[in-house]
């Protein structure tokens, strides 16, 4: 069965793409959920960090379902409701306030590989494996998309992937900067645990105002909202977690944060 399953442990909020049998192919309905899943999480003050993932330990996204391209992309309309889903499913990681995080496991491919991209930190474990296949597909990337790959790898990177639409793996990647590091699979889970533990510690105006900073560094200057972003700013210095950040630290002690 083709579902998105959600799970949460404590602050931590999981996304997980399950597709089993498909390599966890995104279906339309899928993509049509992810937002409604991703809004929900980002108004809930109790959830710190996001993790979307891929179910089980073969793949993160392998991609489109392609079963699907014949009833879902064949007719303009049919390809305009799939566009405007799977663009609106890679703004919702970008649009959501907390940190997100790409746990990628496996395989990382074409709309997995956008996905991730839209991420604000994605770590692999070794042996995965990614590839941007459109060129084998004869598909056209849109302007939105593309500028997310530059914005991420350069613009010569994303020339090599969507060129030569060749798989590459962990090491390379790393390379390039898509991933911030490559765990072993020994110790994948506890390490992916351990890295959104530290995060969700951290003060979550201050946070929201750094990914909302670094979202407006990578905006055209001239459609750049920096009124909110100084809203955001000046609200962490009007907080009680900006007086129990510097209580802790004057007391040595871990802060409690309450995200107000």
């Amino acid at each position: 069965m083709a579902e998105l399953i959600v799970t949460r442990q404590g602050p931590v909020a999981t996304i997980a793409f399950s597709n089993l049998k498909k390599f966890n192919a995104v279906t339309l309905d899928m993509w049509e959920a992810f937002p409604k899943h991703m809004q929900t999480l980002d108004a809930d003050p109790s959830v710190r960090v996001i993790v979307v993932t891929g179910d089980g330990d073969k793949a993160f996204i392998s991609g489109a379902d392609i079963s699907q391209f014949e009833s879902a992309r064949a007719s303009e309309e049919a390809q305009a409701r799939y566009n405007i889903a799977v663009e609106n499913g890679y703004q919702a990681p970008v649009l959501c306030k907390k940190p997100v995080i790409a746990k990628i496991r496996g395989i990382c491919m074409g709309g997995g590989l956008g996905l991730a991209a839209a991420c604000d930190v994605r770590i692999a474990s070794e042996g995965s494996v990614f590839r941007m296949p459109a060129g084998r597909m004869g598909l056209g990337y849109n302007f939105v998309g593309m500028k997310r790959f530059v914005d991420v790898i350069g613009p010569m990177n994303a020339a090599d992937i969507f060129f030569t639409a060749r798989k590459f793996d962990s090491a390379d990647a790393l390379r390039m900067g898509f991933i911030t590091r490559i765990v072993s699979l020994t110790n994948f889970d506890a390490e992916i645990d351990a890295y959104c533990a530290l995060v969700a510690e951290n003060a979550p105006l201050t946070l929201a105002a750094a990914k909302r900073a670094i979202r407006e560094v990578n905006t055209d200057p001239a459609e750049r909202d920096l009124k909110t972003l100084s809203g955001m700013i000046a609200a962490c210095f009007a907080s009680a977690d900006y007086k129990e950040g510097r209580t802790a630290f004057m007391e040595k002690r871990t802060p409690q944060f309450k995200g107000h």
